[in-house]
């Protein structure tokens, strides 16, 4: 759907309303019981200017956000990306079909969160980090501050090197056991990401911001119940 059928879906309630209040206006009593109802000029609603106030109105609303939105935002790009990493290697090592279909699904609905974080940050006249990754070596690039090979071990759940290492040079059951543990604290870390962002004064009062982080967190939550319940099940197999 494009801007301008979002904006008729919008105004067409207003045009309709300002129409019947246009008519209220003229009908006049005359003598006896006789009255004179004026046609609506429906054709005064300078429907591109309400399109401009409407579209101003969303580009305000896109300019409330904080620091803190925004440093979450290029934070999760990487923790998401790391993810990404780690899910790839199931089919090269041998997961099992259960493990592949988890890790299939954790990378598509990470690459789309990893894309809309992106679109936020672009939105809002931001650096939006772009995500390379070669092997287990993931670079992030026109992130600010962000260097091109950036350490992001420091957040909430990263894997360290030596960690993917280990986990890229296991294979079969050993690899969905150590996946699922290490995936599970990763979940627990971007979690914890968001907690820290809805604590903060201010931060996530932008909507896009606001759905965005809390989609994450009810995302990572379930998949975290079911990743607990599939390694119990490996435990007593």
């Amino acid at each position: 759907m494009n801007r301008f059928m979002i904006f008729e879906s919008k105004t067409r309630s207003i045009i309709k309303i300002t129409a019947i209040f246009l008519a209220s206006l003229g009908v006049t009593a005359c003598s006896g019981t006789e009255t004179v109802v004026t046609e609506p000029a429906s054709s005064s609603v300078d429907k591109s200017s309400l399109e401009a106030l409407y579209w101003s109105r969303i580009d305000s609303s896109r300019m409330s956000f904080t620091d803190a939105d925004v440093f979450f935002m290029t934070g999760m790009i990487g923790h998401h990306a790391q993810a990404l990493i780690m899910s790839r290697l199931a089919p090269e090592n041998g997961a099992s079909k259960e493990i592949q279909v988890l890790a299939s699904r954790i990378i598509n609905a990470q690459k789309d969160e990893i894309a809309s974080m992106q679109q936020w940050l672009k939105d809002r006249e931001q650096p939006v980090p772009e995500v390379h990754i070669d092997g287990l070596n993931l670079m992030i690039h026109g992130a600010g501050g962000h260097g091109s090979h950036a350490d992001h071990t420091d957040m909430p759940g990263m894997l360290s090197q030596e960690q993917l290492v280990e986990l890229s040079e296991t294979t079969g059951s050993n690899f969905d056991k150590l996946f699922l543990e290490y995936m599970i604290n990763h979940h627990n870390g971007a979690v914890i990401m968001v907690k820290e962002l809805f604590a903060t004064d201010g931060a996530a009062q932008d909507e896009e911001a606001f759905r965005l982080a809390a989609d994450i967190q009810v995302d990572q939550i379930t998949e975290i119940e079911r990743m607990k319940l599939m390694l119990s099940q490996l435990a007593n197999s």
